[in-house]
């Protein structure tokens, strides 16, 4: 695996590798890589001749009170898996080969829909950060495909419409969702879970499918299910952050004769916070 460090490097290995006729796959990171980025990058080499990862911890979409101080930096053990798992290419710059002006000065991209509810309501500013990063590595990168989990459900969807709406001519590819045994989606603040709160920790993954049993027996009061659903969470002694019923394209409030559902949820432990999905067609 090649390991590049500046955005001149990678470019000039990519244009061999586009002159060879290679079509080329990215999978987007921002480290302490889990079994879950691993199935991304070999999803991408499914359909890629060249899979370039970055490594990333982007400062610009992380709040005032959030972890990015904290969040795991595991480079020596990322590379490993990478290198197990048959990567071919790894950027990994630094906040000035990324940010060489500067955050306060930095061009934004926004799109103007889908990114102040859920979880934009609660992390203002978040998906900002994320349409402004990934435009950026796509412009270095110009993969034909990127991979993304719909774990991120919001976060896909916002790239989805940012794409269409910015004619950025890369296929945006999503792969399922990887659990742990008792269902709990990976993730990297997983490692933020106190023993004590681990055997619970899968309780917002089964109120979610809850909701999505109750749907599919015909019940269309998504509000009273929603309701139930932050109850039973609740419960479990954690704190809920959103449950909602969403049309599953402009992730607007679920009509009742929405025939494309998904069901959305983010709630807090003591330490992370964690979000999961489930659609329903």
């Amino acid at each position: 695996m090649q390991i590049f460090h500046t955005i001149k490097g990678l470019r000039e290995a990519l244009i061999q590798a586009r002159q060879k006729g290679l079509r080329i796959g990215f999978v987007p990171t921002m480290g302490n890589l889990h079994q879950a980025h691993i199935e991304l990058i070999k999803r991408a080499q499914q359909t890629s001749d060249v899979v370039v990862c970055s490594i990333f911890v982007n400062g610009l979409q992380f709040g005032l009170n959030e972890d990015w101080d904290k969040y795991p930096r595991t480079f020596d053990a990322d590379c490993a898996k990478l290198r197990d798992a048959g990567c071919d290419m790894l950027f990994h710059p630094d906040d000035n080969e990324m940010y060489p002006n500067g955050l306060d000065s930095q061009t934004r991209v926004i799109c103007s829909t889908m990114t102040d509810v859920l979880c934009g309501a609660s992390r203002p500013g978040h998906f900002e950060g994320v349409t402004t990063v990934v435009t950026k590595l796509f412009n270095i990168v110009q993969p034909d495909e990127a991979i993304f989990g719909i774990k991120d459900y919001q976060q896909l969807a916002v790239i989805r419409r940012m794409v269409e709406d910015l004619c950025v001519p890369i296929d945006i590819i999503e792969a399922p969702i990887h659990r742990e045994p008792d269902g709990l989606a990976m993730s990297s603040r997983n490692g933020y879970i106190t023993a004590e709160e681990r055997p619970k920790a899968n309780q917002l993954h089964q109120s979610l499918n809850w909701i999505a049993e109750q749907i599919k027996s015909g019940k269309r009061d998504f509000l009273a299910l929603e309701a139930k659903a932050k109850q039973q969470i609740e419960a479990a002694g954690f704190k809920t952050d959103y449950i909602t019923v969403c049309n599953s394209k402009t992730l607007e409030m679920a009509a009742v004769d929405d025939k494309h559902i998904t069901v959305l949820g983010a709630m807090y432990t003591e330490s992370a916070r964690l979000i999961d999905n489930v659609s329903l067609s």
